[in-house]
């Protein structure tokens, strides 16, 4: 069974990690991310969750199981990152967007969100 994959859907994880995982292109004003204790782990305790069941995928396909079930296990993940992805721009709202308004940087993060938006979003 071949699942192809699609292109340009997100940073490969490498780009990430040479960045050092929060300066991105265009984010010229770095601030420290210091988020909600609780929220990080909810949100890091998802997605192993979800990474147990990206692996549980990878068997099904291994094991060449049926291709509707594949499927239906894909959009379980597909629906777990988009719940993941609320709790990110929550956490990002109530404190990056309220940190920088405090700053006076409000302009710059907005825009920072409106591009990651931009990408996100279908």
């Amino acid at each position: 069974m071949n699942i192809p994959l699609e292109e340009n859907q997100a940073i490969p994880p490498s780009s990430l990690s040479e960045q050092g995982g929060q300066e991105q292109e265009g984010h010229s004003h770095p601030h420290s991310h210091v988020h909600n204790p609780e929220s990080q782990r909810q949100i890091i305790n998802r997605l192993s969750r979800i990474e147990g069941h990206i692996r549980g995928i990878k068997t099904m396909v291994s094991e060449d199981r049926h291709c509707p079930e594949v499927l239906i296990q894909i959009a379980a993940v597909r629906g777990a990152l988009d719940r993941v992805a609320r709790l990110i721009l929550d956490e990002h709202l109530t404190a990056c967007v309220a940190r920088a308004a405090h700053d006076g940087n409000i302009e710059a993060e907005l825009s920072e969100l409106k591009a990651a938006l931009d990408r996100f979003l279908p």
